[in-house]
């Protein structure tokens, strides 16, 4: 067996700007995310609020995947992300002017809600686009031999923005308040497009151009329905984030429960992605291929039984622990699922495939978020997030007892397959 090169993607130039641009977008994204919480809750004090935050931006991105995944394999990926971070730009700086202090002490406290709302409704649609360009340019970026690999580096540029991103906009609402730290998450996204201008456009590989849209999306679902892994490893996604789905109400631990502030906020919204990306930088060495569907399973409940121990905390170090942990088991789900899809998905249907994915765990952390803000309204903060935990379990036996050949699932030949297609071109 050849050795494992854990820097094998790394060696391609334009792969690397492509992390770069993958870095800014997802830490300005996952910045404004919780500046925008911050602002909410301490406006409204409502959990519900915070909930609606993940509605507004889940319905258009739900509603318009599939449309997007048909878009994304009909048109050409560099210039097409190029307009999505555009999108988010404008976006973003929106959201710069309602936190404008003249605007907060002169508008109604609803109309800046709405006016919040209505821009992460946008920002919904941009994300349904965003998405399936993002996982279909990496495949037109580095060879398929290398595609595990490529999507464990992804990956984990995905969460070490994910752990700056949360922890510093903590840090940036203490010390510039939230006006300002809008201004930093614009300037990320502006970073982002130029940097994206050092990549080359790409073929359109999709031998299908001018297909009806109708066609296309029952082409695109009757294949992920179809092939077993990828609905598997979606559907256990989707629901294992949709029930557990916690850190939506971290604002009300920080603040009412651990009683910590903005630091200590910050901290514990980026324990997650930390543990995560330390799990996702070991896994460059030591790949996941190997019984992935067990190790897939095995991880998803250890999700579960840490947002339970974190719904249970009244210790800080102990919640940020549990949220640590969840990270890393969680990030062991996303390469393993990654994976799957990129060695499993035709290139000319990546798009419609990615979008699929979106729609079951992109769109799962926002309407997560909205089960969480619902229950916790109904039920109290701690025994929304000990449910949630609860549900996952449950959901991790089901599905290793209903689907055994998802629970034997193996990649480790697959993976060897495409490295013995690539290699005569060596």
């Amino acid at each position: 067996m050849p050795k494992i090169d854990p820097y094998a993607a790394l060696r391609f130039r334009e792969f690397n700007i492509f992390l770069l641009v993958r870095f800014a977008m997802v830490f300005a994204w996952s910045m404004q995310f919780i500046v925008i919480e911050w602002q909410v809750y301490s406006m409204t004090k409502d959990p519900l609020s915070l909930g609606i935050i993940g509605l507004m931006e889940v319905i258009p991105a739900v509603s318009t995947a599939l449309f997007a995944g048909h878009i994304v394999d009909q048109k050409e990926k560099r210039n097409l992300l190029v307009k999505c971070i555009f999108g988010f730009s404008v976006i973003s700086f929106g959201l710069f002017i309602l936190s404008l202090p003249s605007i907060v002490s002169e508008w109604q406290t609803q109309k800046i809600l709405y006016g919040i709302y209505f821009l992460v409704f946008l920002g919904g649609i941009v994300r349904a686009f965003i998405g399936p360009t993002i996982f279909s340019l990496i495949a037109l970026i580095v060879p398929k031999k290398i595609y595990p690999n490529a999507a464990t580096w992804s990956s984990t540029t995905w969460q070490m923005a994910a752990v700056l991103g949360p922890a510093l906009a903590g840090f940036s609402i203490s010390l510039i308040g939230v006006h300002w730290s809008m201004c930093v998450i614009f300037g990320f996204s502006v970073f982002a497009l130029i940097s994206l201008s050092q990549i080359a456009k790409k073929p359109i590989l999709n031998p299908k151009i001018g297909e009806p849209v109708l066609e296309s999306l029952k082409e695109g679902l009757k294949f992920v329905f179809g092939t077993k892994a990828i609905l598997g490893a979606l559907t256990l996604d989707m629901i294992a984030v949709l029930f557990g789905g916690a850190v939506a109400l971290l604002p009300i631990f920080a603040q009412e429960v651990l009683h910590v502030g903005a630091e200590g906020f910050g901290i514990l919204r980026a324990a997650p992605a930390v543990g995560a990306a330390l799990m996702m930088f070991g896994s460059t060495r030591f790949p996941l291929h190997k019984n992935a569907g067990k190790k897939l399973l095995f991880a998803v409940f250890g999700f579960g039984i840490c947002i339970i121990v974190f719904g249970l905390s009244t210790s800080f170090w102990l919640s940020v622990a549990a949220l640590f942990i969840s990270g890393g088991v969680d990030g062991i789900s996303m390469i393993i699922r990654q994976t799957i899809l990129q060695l499993k998905t035709p290139d000319h249907m990546r798009g419609r495939v990615a979008s699929v994915n979106s729609m079951f765990v992109g769109s799962s952390n926002e309407l997560g978020a909205f089960e969480s803000g619902v229950t916790a309204k109904l039920m109290g903060t701690v025994t929304a997030v000990v449910f949630g935990g609860t549900m996952t379990l449950i959901t991790v036996g089901l599905t290793a007892f209903v689907s055994p050949s998802f629970r034997n699932l193996d990649l480790q030949k697959e993976v060897e397959d495409h490295e013995a297609d690539e290699l005569p071109k060596q």
